[in-house]
């Protein structure tokens, strides 16, 4: 193995999801297309990244909408990413802090999904 090609974001409403990840965060879209009766497989680029996301959620696991996920997306400046996103009306729940490791701040998308992003 080399690398971790996507992890999956569990949503509700894949237009909504879409719209929040590439209008509000900044990803590109890879691949748009039908997949399974009412989802489709949407899979989007990082910029600068070889890792992409998926916002996609399978049978059985819509218990995980709304959550906590473990992902960390990593910027250069926190505080400059936050100030961005906020001004493209991204929701925090914890402005920049600054720890003896780093600096880190926690996002959530319109599920209610939460994320951290640190440097």
């Amino acid at each position: 193995m080399k690398r971790i090609k996507f992890v999956s974001i569990p949503v509700s409403n894949q237009d909504r999801a879409l719209k929040f990840w590439t209008e509000q965060v900044g990803f590109q879209v890879a691949t748009d297309r039908p997949f399974m009766p009412g989802q489709r497989w949407i899979e989007l680029k990082i910029p600068g990244a070889q890792t992409g996301l998926v916002l996609f959620t399978p049978p059985g696991q819509e218990a995980r909408i709304g959550q906590f996920q473990n992902i960390s997306f990593d910027c250069d400046n926190v505080e400059k990413t936050y100030a961005e996103m906020t001004a493209k009306g991204v929701e925090f729940i914890q402005a920049p802090k600054k720890e003896s490791w780093g600096t880190s701040a926690i996002f959530k998308d319109p599920d209610g999904n939460t994320f951290v992003m640190g440097s």
